[in-house]
């Protein structure tokens, strides 16, 4: 059984992934770039991959990784500062820019680097669980990166 550490890290680590999701499924509908729409939709499906890898690991745990939030997840800084992050997405929308709505995918990015590496340095989660994290975390990071390069062009 997991204890409350390995809970909350799982519990906010998905719950980020399915804004995230969400968040560039919505940024690739709103930007006019046909390259743009499939980079952010490929996006959007990596980020739902994540959130169903990490559901089979959170299964191995004793943790119900249902869709729902928690006290925990609604207490977590990380967690609500990637859902500040996403929410900037909607913002972006009314700019009707392509580099807007990717400046605002960006600091979602960065704040999704945040709650990772939050997870990552806490002491009580398993080795396997470190891993799935730290490769989801390069992921996101490579994300960042393309959309900091893409974003003035």
């Amino acid at each position: 059984m997991a204890n409350e550490t390995i809970t909350r890290a799982f519990t906010d680590i998905l719950n980020l992934n399915r804004t995230s999701a969400k968040g560039y499924q919505e940024a690739a509908e709103e930007v006019k770039s046909p390259e743009l729409k499939s980079q952010l939709s490929q996006y959007s499906q990596q980020r739902a991959g994540f959130v169903a890898d990490l559901e089979g690991y959170a299964k191995q745990y004793g943790i119900d990784a249902q869709e729902e939030t928690t006290i925990e997840s609604v207490a977590t800084d990380a967690a609500a500062a990637v859902h500040r992050g996403w929410i900037n997405i909607k913002s972006a929308f009314t700019g009707d820019s392509d580099s807007s709505v990717l400046e605002a995918a960006e600091t979602g990015e960065a704040s999704a680097l945040k709650a990772y590496e939050t997870a990552l340095s806490a002491q009580d989660i398993p080795a396997g669980a470190k891993t799935v994290f730290q490769q989801q975390h390069d992921a996101i990071l490579q994300a960042k990166n393309w959309l900091t390069q893409n974003k003035n062009k």
